[in-house]
This record gives C-alpha cells, structure tokens and sequence, in this order.
C-alpha cells in the first residue's frame, strides 16, 4: 500500500482528541543529549515537520527555541495552536514535509517526530535541504514500545496485534539510511515509561491510526480484553506503558 492510499494526511483526524491527551511525550533527557552532541542551544531555530498536536514542539518551546510547526492536517494543527498559544515563539505553519512554506536557509534543526515514515522522501528531501542553513541537522524521534518487556506489555502488544490493522512494512533499518544518503546517522535510545489508568490505556490505544474505531464491530471486543488485560495486571489502579524513545540524528548540510 502506497502513501498516497494511507492517507497520511487526514487519517489522524478522528482521532485528534485522544492522541493530544494520551500519547506519551519525550524526556527531557534529549535536550541534554542534543545540546551537547548537535549544540543545540536556546538560540536554535527548530522547524518541526508533521509536528501533529504539538507535543515535541512544545519540548523545544520549553527550551526556549522559536520553534515553527508544520502540519497538514487541520484537526491537529488546531489543537496544537489551542494548547501552545501561550508561547510566543510558537510559529503554526499549514504545510507539509514538501512544501513547509518557510524561507530557505532558515532552520537550523528539523525535528520530525512520529511522523518521518509518512512522508514522501524525494521531495521531501528536496524541501529539507532548501530550508537548512549549512551544517544543519535533522533529528528523528519515535515512542516505541518496549517489545521485550514481559507481562502486562507482552500482552498487550498481543491485544494490538490481533485487532490492529498494518499500516506500513518499512523498517527504520531500510529509509533513515536510504533518506540520509549513507550519511552516519547516530541513535541514542532513552527509557521513557509512562504510568497509565484505565482511561489513559484506552485513550492512547484509540489514538493509533490502525486501531478500529469505534464504529467498528471489533471495537467493543478489543475494549473487553483491554480491561481484563488492566485488571490482571494493575497495580492500584495503574499499569506501566515501557516505552522508549529512539532518537536519530544526522547532519545533512
């Protein structure tokens, strides 16, 4: 299945709500790594491409950074636009990876996270390298969940299996190293568990894109084996999300 099938665009729209209050965000941590191995510093201008409903954004808002949010899709830039107004170094942008609408040679970092697989590479490519100033970076980030974690996540990653539907077979393995050229590309992975109720664990599974929904017949069944998944393993009224979140950086100019 292609991109342009998939959708990548409008197919989050639904599911704005739950992915603004129930995704995980990143760990301070990466600030720390970046500014000493990139030299991000407060005076750093980040471009953040497919910045959905602004929760990376707002890690390098926190920082201090002017920070410009491109994102297609309407739903979530409006939300994000909601939730960060108070920053005035906040920028929203409605664009894309291919076309950002920001001036050349203007960014010194792009941020793209939980969003690099969706984008076209060749123009998106194109479009990066026009925007960057010499010697800039693109860092990469992705929550990820701790596939070798045993109980509660084995099973739960079991219950997304069964009802999830695919949505790509591409490998970060495969397009970071084909998009990048066969530049050195750096990864640094962080621990970043998230302490979840029963009503963020059915938010945040309701947030992925190829989870039904719930007008689908499968919906009320995933429900049920969710809560007996959370009554099995809570623990005063809490499980642990294991996820991690993998960082990648490469200089492209």
């Amino acid at each position: 299945m292609n991109l342009e099938q998939l959708n990548p665009k409008k197919r989050f729209s639904s599911r704005t709500q739950n992915y603004s209050k129930y995704r995980p965000d990143y760990p301070n941590e990466i600030i720390n790594y970046l500014q000493e191995f990139i030299g991000l510093s407060k005076t750093s201008v980040i471009a953040d491409i497919g910045s959905g409903t602004g929760i990376c954004t707002k890690t390098f808002l926190d920082n201090g950074n002017t920070v410009y949010a491109v994102e297609p899709n309407e739903d979530m830039r409006q939300v994000a636009e909601h939730l960060l107004k108070a920053y005035d170094n906040f920028h929203s942008i409605d664009g894309s990876s291919e076309n950002t609408k920001l001036k050349s040679k203007s960014i010194d970092i792009i941020t793209a996270a939980q969003a690099f697989h969706w984008f076209d590479p060749k123009p998106t490519k194109e479009e990066f390298l026009r925007i960057l100033k010499p010697n800039s970076v693109v860092v990469l980030l992705w929550n990820i969940r701790n596939a070798k974690s045993d109980g509660f996540m084995q099973d739960y990653l079991k219950l997304i299996q069964k009802y999830g539907e695919s949505y790509t077979n591409d490998s970060t393995n495969d397009f970071i190293p084909k998009f990048f050229d066969n530049r050195t590309v750096h990864k640094k992975v962080f621990p970043n568990p998230q302490l979840a109720d029963f009503d963020r664990l059915k938010g945040e599974l309701a947030s992925f894109s190829y989870i039904p929904t719930e007008s689908n017949p499968n919906f009320q069944p995933m429900i049920s084996e969710l809560q007996d998944l959370f009554k099995k393993y809570n623990n005063y009224g809490n499980v642990v999300l294991e996820y991690e979140t993998h960082l990648y950086y490469c200089k492209v100019k």
